[in-house]
C-alpha cells in the first residue's frame, strides 16, 4: 500500500499544501429552489411521503427528547437531524408552507436544548465526548439538519451561531492529544461514523471562510477516518471495498466520509480526494451494485454486520445464504454520492445509477401507504422489514432507514434537469416543467411530457424569450439501443448510450423534441459469485425497470421455469392492465411451459408477510 509520502503529501501539512489552490467548479449545478415541477410519476411519490411521513407520522418533538434529556440507546441522536434534513430538501422542491412550519417549530425545539458549552448532544457536558454512544454522529446530524435549514428555509442568524457553537465545541474537545483523537470515539470497532463531521465542517467552512473549520476537515483526512485504516489511501490505492476498513466496511458510514471527501475536493483542489472518491465510485458500482440499484449483503464476507457491510454483493446477490442485504441507508447514501460525483464531472453513468435505484430499490422499499421505508431489501423472499436500529415511539417504529429514504425521494427533482456552463442538462425523464438558464442568463423553460418508464417514448419543448445559441444536454441511458432524438421534424445524430447527446444549435423561441428510448426487457444471468448454489438463476429488466414474480398475484412465485429468449437475450414480454391497482406496471412473460405474470420489483407489496422473486430459478 502506498504511503502519503509516495504520492508526495508526507513532506508538509495539508494546509500548506491547499492554501494557494484555487477552488473547483462543478461542470452541472442544480436548478435553483422552486424551478423545476415534476407532473405525476415520481412527483406522486415525493406527496405521498411529505404527507404521510414528514408532515404526518413524524414525532420531532420526542426526535429532541434525546438532546433535552440524553438517550436510552446509542445514536438515537441521529433521528432529528434525518427527518429535519429531508423536510427542508422537500421544502426546496415544493415551498409547502406547512413543511416551513414544521421545520421552524423541530429548530426552535432544538436550539432549547444547547448546553452550556455550545453543544447540541445527548450526552452531559461531564461526558464528551461520548464514544460509545456516538456523540459525534449524532452531533454530525445536528450540523447537517441545521445546514440544510438556513440553506433552504431561512437563514436565521440564530441556526448559523448554533453551527458555529457545535462546530467550535467538537474542535475544543477532538484532535491531537491533550485532545481526544477523532479515530478513538465510535460505537464501531473501527471508529468510522465520527469522521463524516468531514462533510458538515466542510459546508460550515463554505459559510463562513473561517479557516479553523477547514483546518479540522483536514485533520480528518490526515486521520485516515478510521482508527487502524485509512480508508481514504485505500480507495486511493483501488482496495476492494469490502476490504477496507478491516473488520467493519460499514457501507452507508464509509461513503458519508467521502461524501465530505468530495466537499474537500472542491475547496482545496485536492487530486488525492478527488482520485480517492472516484476510485472508490468505480469499484462500488464493480463489485457491490445489485440488479435494483442498492448493496451491502451478510454473506459470505462480513456476516456480522447484519447485511450493512460492503460485501461484494454485486457478485453474491443471488447467494441463498444471504438474509439480510441492501440496507436503504446505504441507497440513499450511494445515490447523494454520486450526485456529488454528478456535480463534480458531469459523468452521465452517475445518473444511470441513480435511475437504477430510484425506479427500484427506493420506490420498493417504500411503504405503499408513504409511512417510511423498509430497513433493507430482499431480491428473493420477505422483500422488506422494519426490523434493524431504531426505536419505537408509542407503538411506532423510527428506524435510521425509514428517515432516510425519503432524503432519496428529495434528491430526485434536484438531479431530474442541472444547468452547466452550456447550457441545460436533463438528467431523468419525469414529466416535468423546469426552468434552466442559458449561458447568457436567460430563462429557458423545458416541458417535459412522456409515460416514462411505461415507455421510452418522451415529448419536450424548448421554451425561451429570444433566439439564443446553446448546449442542450440530454442523457442516453446505458440500457438503450439506437436511440432516436428528433428537433423540429429533423433527427440528430450522435445519440450514444451511456453518455450525453449534445445538441448544440440556436434555439427560436419555441421548439419541440421527439425522444425515443427502446425499452427492450433483456435477460440476465446470475453474476456467479462464492456459493455456487447461486449459479442457476435469470433475472429480467424492461429498460431501467427489473421485473419480479409477486405472491399476491401468482402461488407459484418461485417456480422454476424457463424464460423464453432470443440469442441476444431479448425476452418478447406484453404490458398488460395491472391484476392489483398498486402495481404501476405488468407483463406476460414468455416461458417454455406458458406465459407468467410479472411486475416492476417496486411495486411488489410484502408488507403483509408475502414474498417476490427477482432471480428467477432456472429450470
Amino acid at each position: 500500500m502506498k504511503s502519503f509520502a509516495a504520492i508526495g503529501l508526507c513532506f508538509i501539512p495539508f494546509s500548506m499544501i491547499f492554501a494557494q489552490t484555487m477552488q473547483v467548479q462543478d461542470t452541472f449545478t442544480p436548478l435553483p429552489p422552486g424551478q423545476i415541477q415534476l407532473i405525476g410519476g415520481l412527483d406522486n411519490d415525493i406527496q405521498n411521503s411529505i404527507e404521510h411521513w414528514n408532515l404526518g407520522a413524524l414525532p420531532y418533538s420526542r426526535f429532541v427528547d434525546s438532546y433535552r434529556w440524553g438517550h436510552p440507546q446509542f445514536a438515537l441522536g441521529e433521528m432529528w437531524g434525518k427527518a429535519v434534513r429531508s423536510g427542508c430538501m422537500f421544502y426546496r422542491y415544493t415551498h409547502d408552507p406547512r413543511l416551513k412550519s414544521a421545520m421552524k417549530s423541530a429548530v426552535d425545539d432544538l436550539l432549547s436544548t444547547t448546553k452550556s458549552n455550545g453543544s447540541i448532544s445527548t450526552a452531559t457536558v461531564e461526558n464528551q465526548p461520548d464514544g460509545p454512544g456516538g456523540d459525534l454522529w449524532e452531533r454530525k446530524y445536528v450540523l447537517l439538519g441545521l445546514d440544510e435549514y438556513y440553506r433552504h428555509v431561512e437563514q436565521d442568524s440564530r441556526v448559523m451561531e448554533a453551527m458555529r457553537r457545535q462546530a467550535d465545541c467538537i474542535i475544543s474537545q477532538i484532535g491531537h492529544a491533550p485532545k481526544v483523537e477523532i479515530t478513538s470515539l465510535g460505537w464501531s470497532p473501527n471508529h468510522i461514523e465520527s469522521s463524516t463531521l468531514l462533510e458538515p465542517f466542510m459546508r460550515l467552512y463554505n459559510w463562513t471562510g473561517d479557516q479553523r473549520y477547514l483546518d479540522f476537515a483536514t485533520y480528518i483526512v490526515e486521520s485516515g477516518a478510521s482508527e487502524g485504516y485509512n480508508i481514504l489511501q485505500q480507495a486511493y490505492d483501488n482496495v476492494r471495498p469490502r476490504e477496507m476498513g478491516g473488520p467493519y466496511p460499514k457501507a452507508y458510514e464509509m461513503m458519508s466520509v467521502f461524501e465530505g471527501l468530495v466537499e474537500y475536493h472542491r475547496v482545496t483542489g485536492s487530486e488525492f480526494a478527488k482520485k480517492a472518491v472516484l476510485n472508490l465510485y468505480q469499484n462500488i458500482r464493480r463489485y457491490e451494485i445489485t440488479i435494483i440499484g442498492n448493496a451491502g449483503g451478510d454473506q459470505p464476507y462480513h456476516p456480522s454486520v447484519y447485511g450493512e457491510a460492503w460485501d461484494d454483493t454485486a457478485l453474491e446477490q443471488t447467494n441463498p445464504d444471504i438474509k439480510r442485504m441492501m440496507e436503504t441507508c446505504v441507497g440513499v447514501t450511494w445515490m447523494k454520492l454520486c450526485s456529488q460525483i454528478l456535480r463534480l464531472t458531469g459523468d452521465p453513468s452517475t445518473v444511470d445509477e441513480i435511475e437504477k435505484y430510484i425506479y427500484n430499490g427506493l420506490l420498493g422499499a417504500m411503504m405503499p401507504s408513504g409511512e417510511g421505508f423498509s430497513y433493507v431489501n430482499l431480491l428473493n423472499g420477505r422483500k422488506v422489514t422494519n426490523v434493524g436500529w431504531g426505536w419505537e415511539f408509542n407503538g411506532f417504529m423510527v428506524t435510521c432507514c425509514n428517515l432516510n429514504g425519503p432524503m432519496g425521494l428529495a434528491y430526485i427533482p434536484f438531479v431530474a434537469v442541472m444547468n452547466s456552463k452550456e447550457g441545460p442538462v436533463v438528467n431523468l425523464f419525469n414529466a416535468a416543467r423546469a426552468t434552466a438558464k442559458t449561458p447568457q442568463g436567460q430563462d429557458v423553460i423545458l416541458e417535459i411530457e412522456t409515460d416514462y418508464p411505461q415507455t421510452g417514448n418522451i415529448g419536450m419543448k424548448v421554451n425561451l424569450a429570444r433566439t439564443e445559441a446553446f448546449t442542450l444536454k440530454i442523457r442516453i441511458p446505458y440500457w438503450t439501443k439506437n436511440p432516436t432524438i428528433i428537433v423540429n421534424g429533423k433527427k440528430i445524430e450522435g445519440a450514444v448510450p451511456g453518455t450525453y447527446l449534445d445538441i448544440h444549435r440556436t434555439w427560436n423561441g419555441a421548439e419541440k423534441l421527439e425522444i425515443n428510448f427502446p425499452m427492450r426487457c433483456q435477460l440476465i444471468d446470475a453474476p456467479h459469485g462464492s456459493n455456487r448454489a447461486g449459479d442457476n438463476f435469470q433475472a429480467l429488466k424492461y429498460g431501467p425497470i427489473v421485473l419480479a414474480r409477486d405472491e399476491n398475484i401468482d402461488r407459484h412465485y418461485a417456480d422454476s421455469v424457463h424464460i423464453v429468449a432470443d440469442k441476444e437475450g431479448n425476452v418478447k414480454i406484453k404490458p398488460v392492465s395491472p391484476t392489483l391497482t398498486s402495481t404501476r406496471m405488468e407483463f406476460m412473460v414468455p416461458t417454455s411451459e406458458g406465459k407468467i405474470h410479472m411486475v416492476d420489483y417496486a411495486s411488489v407489496n410484502c408488507w403483509g408477510g408475502l414474498h417476490v422473486c427477482t432471480w428467477l430459478p432456472r429450470k
